[in-house]
């Protein structure tokens, strides 16, 4: 991929747009142009009572607003589902998605729908005010053991609350399906081979969401989920590898 791209990078639950600036930056020096928008209801300071439609709008607004177009639209964990409906509305401006260590959900099902029951428990036992903050422990253990304790905390202390919504709603992804299914949007799977996020087993990453995108192009690396923070070079190199044409 020695041509200039254009990248408009989806972040995860819990993160905003800021945080892609370890990635964005080196691809910015590559050449290439970097959009990180923040999906509605993200970010320390935003207002937490959104819907999920609400944050794939931000995202379309965003993209047409900027007039952004012949794009790679890559969706980082909770991110697979905004690009997934981002993808339905605006399929004629993207060149490719990547879906990275991202849920790619069953038709009618929402994240909660598709995570072990551990998640769903702590979740409804600890949220406040219809938001869930990850804890520090299960950040540490399985979202970026590969990173230093110094990394752990200083990453973890840029994220918030993120709101149930996001995590609850199900999905009508017929119009997404139909896309894939009859070829028109070119797409990409990155898998972390040490992203434990979805413990490895039933609930893993890969195969079970990527094998729902058809005929897809597979690019796996080592890592933790939170490979954007513990190794933003090689992710940044496996990106691009996903994003090639």
């Amino acid at each position: 991929m020695t041509d200039s791209y254009t990248f408009v990078l989806i972040h995860g639950a819990w993160h905003d747009g800021d945080l892609w600036e370890p990635i964005a930056g080196r691809l910015r020096k590559a050449g290439h142009t970097v959009h990180t928008p923040t999906v509605a209801g993200h970010g320390k300071n935003a207002p937490k009572d959104v819907t999920h439609a609400e944050g794939v709008s931000s995202i379309v607004d965003y993209i047409v607003e900027n007039d952004v177009t012949d794009f790679l639209l890559l969706g980082h964990s909770f991110g697979g589902t905004i690009i997934s409906k981002v993808a339905e509305q605006v399929p004629e401006r993207i060149r490719r998605l990547v879906f990275w260590n991202a849920f790619v959900l069953e038709n009618g099902n929402s994240i909660n729908d598709e995570s072990p029951a551990l998640y769903r428990e702590l979740m409804n036992a600890t949220q406040v005010d219809g938001t869930f903050m990850l804890p520090f422990p299960l950040w540490r253990e399985a979202f970026i053991q590969d990173a230093t304790e110094e990394l752990a905390r200083s990453s973890y202390d840029q994220l918030s609350a993120e709101p149930m919504s996001m995590l609850e709603t199900k999905l009508d992804l017929t119009r997404f399906y139909e896309l894939i299914g009859a070829g028109a949007l070119k797409v990409s799977y990155l898998n972390a081979t040490g992203d434990t996020a979805m413990p490895h087993g039933e609930f893993a990453w890969h195969p079970r969401f990527s094998s729902r995108l058809g005929l897809h192009r597979l690019v796996q690396m080592e890592g933790s989920h939170e490979t954007m923070f513990s190794n933003p070079e090689l992710a940044t190199t496996k990106i691009i590898e996903a994003c090639r044409d």
